[in-house]
């Protein structure tokens, strides 16, 4: 793979939405690399850092929300070489058309040459009402 384009970052973010959808095991593994890193919550406890694909399918399956329950949107917004910035909502529902929770989302990226995340760190924020 040569430089990640905006194209190549959207179908990755369309394959992780799916993935998170599903809770298909394989599915999550295939979107990171062996050696993978994923921060949930950077700077914070050295355990929100999952190390490696397996692990990482491990800790999304762990507590899975259940498909119906939420919905998500994310995009690149800025592509250079093998790293990127993608930004984004998550919105989850208690019943009804309404959202009982809305994050915004900003992850930054860094693939393989294959196409396969090799770092992953989220940065989200709980939109508050009012």
């Amino acid at each position: 793979m040569t430089a990640l384009n905006r194209s190549d970052v959207q179908s990755w973010l369309d394959r992780y939405v799916e993935a998170w959808r599903t809770n298909d095991a394989s599915a999550i593994g295939s979107l990171f690399t062996d050696e993978a890193t994923y921060q949930y919550r950077p700077w914070a406890d050295p355990e929100q850092t999952v190390r490696g694909a397996q692990t990482i399918v491990e800790s999304w399956l762990e507590e899975p929300d259940e498909p119906g329950s939420w919905e998500a949107q994310y995009e690149p917004f800025a592509v250079e070489d093998d790293r990127a910035v993608a930004v984004g909502h998550s919105r989850y529902f208690a019943s009804g058309d309404e959202p009982e929770r809305t994050y915004y989302n900003c992850y930054l990226l860094r693939f393989a040459p294959d196409g396969r995340c090799n770092e992953f760190t989220e940065f989200f924020m709980l939109q508050e009402d009012g």
